[in-house]
């Protein structure tokens, strides 16, 4: 017979459904710092791009041609000799 106090009754704590709650919990949380792990591996440790408009595709182009990464960033003031050669444009052979 369940306890009461003044007409209510006291419903006791059903311990066995924390463990499922503890484990969604869990799965979720591990899930999302993976994910998050993922993302930021792909994106060299940076947080994701997000509303990229042309200009920002066209410095990851420059980016991806000067360090290999369309995220990594060169701090030499003159680029490199190979870079020269490398354009984004296509070359038009001249007869």
């Amino acid at each position: 017979m369940p306890s009461h106090r003044a007409g209510f009754f006291i419903m006791p704590v059903p311990w066995e459904t924390f463990i499922p709650l503890g484990l969604l919990t869990v799965m979720f949380g591990a899930s999302g710092t993976l994910l998050n792990a993922a993302r930021r591996f792909q994106h060299d440790g940076k947080p994701p791009d997000y509303n990229v408009d042309k200009w920002d595709e066209m410095m990851q182009e420059r980016n991806q041609r000067l360090t290999g990464s369309p995220r990594g960033q060169c701090v030499e003031e003159r680029a490199p000799l190979a870079f020269q050669t490398s354009s984004a444009w296509p070359v038009e052979k001249v007869i």
